[in-house]
């Protein structure tokens, strides 16, 4: 009985650091580019932003912007139209923090 539950706690561990490393490949990625312009390594506020800003550019999504560029009968708008709404929404929402 306790080969079994050997094995299964093993196989159970072995699981865990599988599922858990590629998420801790891209915490440390987004650590070792927490560098200033000199090249230092960053620390506190600075550091924590850095690999904030990293991790947030890792998850790409659809901007609420994007959503928000319709025209006035609700159709999708395309091209220099949809750039120009995306670009004033984007500019309202920094206003707006």
């Amino acid at each position: 009985m306790s080969k079994l539950t050997n094995a299964l706690l093993s196989s159970l561990f072995v699981a865990f650091v599988a599922f858990q490393a590629p998420a801790a490949l891209a915490a440390s990625d987004c650590e070792a580019k927490a560098v200033s312009k000199d090249g230092k390594p960053l620390a506190g506020a600075a550091k924590a932003a850095s690999i904030k800003k990293c991790e947030g550019a890792a998850k790409p999504g659809p901007s609420d912007c994007e959503a928000k560029a319709l025209s006035k009968d609700g159709k999708p708008l395309s091209g220099a139209a949809k750039a120009s709404s995306i670009k004033k929404c984007e500019a309202d929402a920094k206003g707006k923090k």
